[in-house]
C-alpha cells in the first residue's frame, strides 16, 4: 500500500494542470447562499477570479465549457480534516518504518482524491502538514487549499499525547516522542511550554492554531469527561495566536471545557457534541463558532472501550445539530475521518447525513459560502488572500460544474465521479475540459 501512494504521490508532479482564462456558457449558478439556482448565464473566468457572470458573455479565444443548463457552483470545503491521519492507519502511524517522506507521499495521494471529489479548499486541525501543503501550493502534488495548524498542541496525558507506553516524558528524560518527531504533536506543560508550541505552530506557517482540551474518541486512554489545560495555559495559546492576528480552535465535548475556553478567548470549538443547550447559547452570544461533525455509529470492529466512550458523544450528536440550528450558533461542517483511509472516499457522502437538520440549500450554503467564513477568520494567516465559497464578480475561482441541480436532487453530491463534469481550483481545471 505505501509503494502505491508513493507511486501516486510521484505521478502527480507531472499531472498539475497550467491556468488559462475559461468561459462557462449556458449555465445555472448556485452563489454559495440563495436557496435557489439563478436563471441561464455565463461565467467568465479570468486567471484565477470569476471576472464577469451575464448572459451571453463574449470572450473571443478564451475556452469554453459547455454547461448545457447544468449547476456551477463552488467548490466544496472541509474544515475538519487531518490530511495525515486520515491517510494513514494506525498501525501505519505507529510503523518504525514509517518516515516522514512516507507519511507524506501517502497524505499527497489522498490530497489529490478530495480534490477530484470536489473539495477545493480544507482546513487541517491537526498533524504533519507543511511540507504537504507546500508541495500542493508549489505544484508539486495536486490536492486542495490547505489552512494549516501544524502539530496540535496537548497537555501531559492529553488528547494530542500519542506516546507508547514505552515512551518516557520528554521532560523528565530529555527525549521527544516519535510523534512529537513526525510533526504530529506537540506536548506541552505550563504557559511558557504553550507559549513556546503555539509559536514553533506559527513561525512555520500554520494559519490557526489546535489545542486539546479534553479527552477524545479515537484513543482509548484519555477519558472524554476530562478537561485538559488550565485556564491560564489557554490563555497563553490565545495570547499568541491573537499576537499573530489569528486564532485558536479546540478540541473538546463538554461544558466545562467549552466554557473554560470561551472565558479563554477561545474563537472556535470543535466537536461538542456533549454540550447542554445553555453552553450552546454562551457560545452564540460570543460569537463562537461551532465546528461540527456527523460522527458515523459505533461498528464491531471497535473495541469494547471506544465503544464505551463513543456513546455519549453519539447520543448527544442529533441533539447538538438541532439546537444549534435553532439558536443560531455560528456553524461550520467538517469530517474528521482518522485512522481509516477506507472512510475516505465517503467524504461527499457524510454532507448527506444532515439531512435530518437541514435542507439541500442549506447544506450546500454549509460547506461552500459558511466553512469560507469560518477559514476567513484566519485574517493576515491565511495562506490564500481572495475570496471563497460564492460564485460572484472578483472571487476566487474555485468551482464545479454538476451534472444536474444539487438543490433538487442533493444525492448527486455524493457521487462526484459521474456527476462533477468539472473541478476548477483558482482558475486550473483539474478533472473536464473546455472546448478548443
Amino acid at each position: 500500500m505505501m509503494r502505491t501512494q508513493l507511486l501516486i504521490a510521484t505521478a502527480l508532479v507531472l499531472a498539475t494542470p497550467a491556468q488559462a482564462d475559461t468561459l462557462f456558457r449556458n449555465v445555472r449558478v448556485f452563489d454559495g447562499q440563495s436557496p435557489t439556482l439563478s436563471a441561464p448565464t455565463d461565467v467568465l473566468v479570468r486567471g484565477n477570479q470569476i471576472a464577469a457572470i451575464g448572459a451571453k458573455l463574449s470572450a473571443p479565444g478564451v475556452p469554453v465549457v459547455e454547461g448545457r443548463g447544468r449547476t456551477l457552483m463552488p467548490g466544496l470545503i472541509d474544515v475538519h480534516v487531518h490530511l495525515t491521519f486520515s491517510a494513514l492507519t494506525m498501525p501505519q502511524l505507529m510503523s518504525p518504518d514509517l518516515t516522514p517522506a512516507k507519511a507524506e507521499a501517502a497524505a499527497a495521494a489522498e490530497a489529490n482524491a478530495m480534490l477530484l471529489r470536489g473539495f477545493t479548499a480544507v482546513r487541517d486541525v491537526g498533524g504533519p502538514i507543511f511540507s504537504l501543503k507546500a508541495g500542493i501550493d508549489a505544484g508539486k502534488y495536486q490536492g486542495p487549499r490547505v489552512w494549516p495548524s501544524g502539530a496540535t498542541i496537548s497537555q501531559t496525558a492529553g488528547h494530542g499525547d500519542f506516546r507508547t507506553p514505552a515512551e518516557r516524558s520528554r521532560r523528565y528524560f530529555g527525549k521527544a516522542s516519535r510523534a512529537e518527531e513526525l510533526g504530529a504533536t506537540f506536548i506541552a506543560d505550563g504557559r511558557d511550554d504553550v507559549l513556546a508550541a503555539t509559536r514553533e505552530n506559527l513561525r512555520f506557517g500554520a494559519s490557526q492554531i489546535k489545542l486539546m482540551a479534553g479527552g477524545g474518541t479515537s484513543s482509548e486512554y484519555d477519558p472524554v469527561d476530562v478537561t485538559q489545560y488550565t485556564l491560564d495555559e489557554m490563555k497563553a495559546a490565545v495570547e499568541a495566536a491573537d499576537d499573530w492576528n489569528t486564532y485558536v480552535t479546540l478540541h473538546a465535548y463538554t461544558d466545562k471545557a467549552v466554557r473554560r475556553a470561551i472565558e479563554a478567548g477561545v474563537k472556535c470549538v470543535e466537536h461538542g457534541q456533549m454540550m447542554s443547550e445553555e453552553t450552546l447559547k454562551l457560545i452564540r452570544d460570543k460569537g463562537v463558532w461551532l465546528s461540527l461533525q456527523v460522527l458515523r455509529a459505533s461498528t464491531p470492529d471497535m473495541t469494547p472501550q471506544r465503544a464505551e466512550k463513543r456513546k455519549g458523544v453519539i447520543e448527544g450528536q442529533p441533539r447538538v445539530w438541532e439546537n444549534a440550528k435553532k439558536l443560531g450558533v455560528k456553524l461550520a461542517w467538517g469530517t474528521d475521518f482518522l485512522f481509516e483511509p477506507a472512510l475516505n472516499p465517503t467524504q461527499n457522502a457524510n454532507l448527506l447525513e444532515l439531512r435530518q437538520w437541514f435542507t439541500p440549500a442549506e447544506i450546500l450554503k454549509l460547506a461552500t459560502h459558511d466553512n469560507a467564513q469560518l477559514l476567513a477568520l484566519s485574517g493576515p494567516r491565511s495562506p490564500y488572500q481572495g475570496k471563497l465559497g460564492v460564485v460572484e464578480q472578483g472571487a476566487l475561482a474555485d468551482l464545479i460544474l454538476v451534472n444536474g441541480d444539487p438543490i433538487a436532487n442533493l444525492n448527486l453530491i455524493a457521487d462526484p465521479d459521474r456527476n462533477f463534469a468539472v473541478i476548477m481550483k483558482d482558475g486550473k481545471i483539474y478533472k473536464g475540459a473546455p472546448a478548443q
